[in-house]
């Protein structure tokens, strides 16, 4: 099982971020969220995979970036925000 980031944009008015967030969470063992647009899950998909499943619910304008993590993170989130990112490392 691996961890990866999901960003994205829809890029047309009047998107369904609810499709797209579905489609995420349902490609995940679990998952996260404290940024717009972007989700950091583990599952046992690919790179690819989660990207075709995911792409389904796109339009041909938007964007969409899934990139594999390794547990090596910093940033700037509260504490029961780091809480969560660490469960998905573990």
């Amino acid at each position: 099982m691996s961890t990866y980031l999901i960003t994205y944009d829809l890029n047309a008015q009047g998107q369904n971020y609810e499709r797209v967030i579905k489609a995420i969470k349902e490609c995940s063992v679990s998952w996260y969220s404290a940024w717009k647009s972007s989700y950091l899950i583990k599952s046992n998909m690919t790179t690819k995979q989660i990207n075709d499943f995911i792409s389904q619910h796109l339009d041909g304008n938007d964007t969409l970036f899934v990139i594999e993590v390794i547990d090596n993170y910093n940033g700037r989130l509260i504490e029961t925000d780091w809480d969560k990112v660490k469960q998905i490392f573990t």
